[in-house]
């Protein structure tokens, strides 16, 4: 099976080995790609323990398994990875029809390992004339657009 993440790698060679604790991502991409996968799969223990730990609170949790079981991800294309940033935008779909989130996300290494340390969030929409995230083919005026505005 393809991996979610979208690296068009087995997801047994990529991010499964992560999400298992048998490996570490070597690179802040690989732990942004990982850690994608785990809101998809709904690993929040995964999610946590990956954050850096000034940004690591328990009580998030229950919120980021809320989230996760409320949204459908769709895709994740990676626009730019340079050090320890990477600039992604994740598509998903809520009960108000497909959204993406645009973020910067910012990346440290501690304890000999890749951890998220935070992000900037941009307000970015799904372009009508991009392919639709729901990976149909179609442009996205002609999919999903057209069925949130009836």
């Amino acid at each position: 099976m393809e991996c979610y993440c979208g690296s068009k790698k087995e997801f047994n060679g990529c991010c499964e080995p992560f999400l298992k604790g048998n490996s570490k991502p070597l690179t802040p991409e690989e732990l942004m790609r990982s850690r994608y996968s785990a809101y998809v799969l709904g690993n929040v223990e995964y999610i946590i323990n990956t954050t850096a730990k000034e940004n690591r609170h328990s009580e998030d949790a229950a919120l980021i398994e809320e989230f996760s079981k409320a949204v459908s991800w769709l895709k994740l294309d990676v626009l730019q990875a340079k050090e320890s940033v990477v600039e992604f935008k994740a598509y998903y779909r809520d009960s108000e029809g497909i959204k993406v989130q645009h973020e910067k996300s910012n990346f440290v290494y501690e304890d000999d390992m890749w951890l998220y340390k935070d992000g900037k969030h941009f307000n970015s929409k799904i372009e009508r004339n991009e392919p639709c995230p729901c990976g149909s083919g179609k442009k996205y005026k002609k999919c999903c657009e057209k069925q949130t505005t009836l």
